[in-house]
């Protein structure tokens, strides 16, 4: 995605997801979801729509900080250059700072390690999403979607508000606009979004 998206600060720090209780728990898997006609609508080969399929979330060990920045670059970088900001050494490093290998999961399909994200408690009660980073051989094919859905739906279980920051110009933004965050606020580089727990399902888009 852009959700492939991912949502960061000034300087590229990203944003991303977690668990009902705010951890990295154990596997979950999500089901298969329908990608769009765009690719042939675009006059493209339409690509295999499995990546939305037996997708899970395992949870981080310590090692695999280095495939969080590692996607963190690949996926951000020509945004963070369209806007002056990117720094590959910044970039990295502010991963390995901010490293929360507790609320931390990576996306995988099969064995293929297919993205990551962060769903960590904030000091006020709600659910900061960061470091959601999709490989660019799975965007396009609903697994952003299906995550972000997933995530949500814990959110919503527990009553509590999620935030995160998605880059100006970022095609992120759209995504995560149609699963009910609004903009809380905005600089030159990031904007800052906010959506609260929805009541009895409502919120999150029909999968048709």
């Amino acid at each position: 995605m852009s959700t492939d998206a991912v949502a960061r600060s000034a300087g590229g720090n990203g944003t991303a997801a977690g668990t009902a209780d705010g951890t990295a728990a154990g596997t979950v898997t999500g089901p298969a979801t329908d990608r769009t006609a765009a690719d042939s609508a675009a006059g493209q080969t339409p690509r295999p729509a499995d990546s939305a399929a037996g997708w899970s979330l395992r949870p981080a060990t310590p090692a695999d900080v280095e495939t969080v920045a590692e996607l963190k670059v690949a996926v951000m970088r020509a945004d963070l250059e369209r806007l002056g900001r990117y720094d590959d050494h910044r970039a990295r490093q502010r991963v390995r700072d901010g490293f929360s290998q507790k609320h931390t999961s990576l996306i995988t399909v099969g064995s293929d390690v297919a993205g990551s994200v962060t769903f960590r408690p904030a000091d006020d009660g709600s659910r900061v999403l960061e470091h959601f980073y999709l490989a660019h051989r799975h965007q396009g094919r609903g697994l952003g979607t299906a995550v972000l859905r997933s995530l949500l739906a814990r959110a919503d279980e527990e009553g509590v508000t999620t935030r995160l920051i998605v880059l100006q110009g970022s095609g992120a933004r759209r995504l995560y606009e149609r699963h009910g965050f609004t903009v809380e606020s905005e600089d030159p580089i990031d904007v800052f979004m906010i959506r609260p727990p929805a009541l009895s399902g409502a919120g999150l888009p029909s999968k048709g």
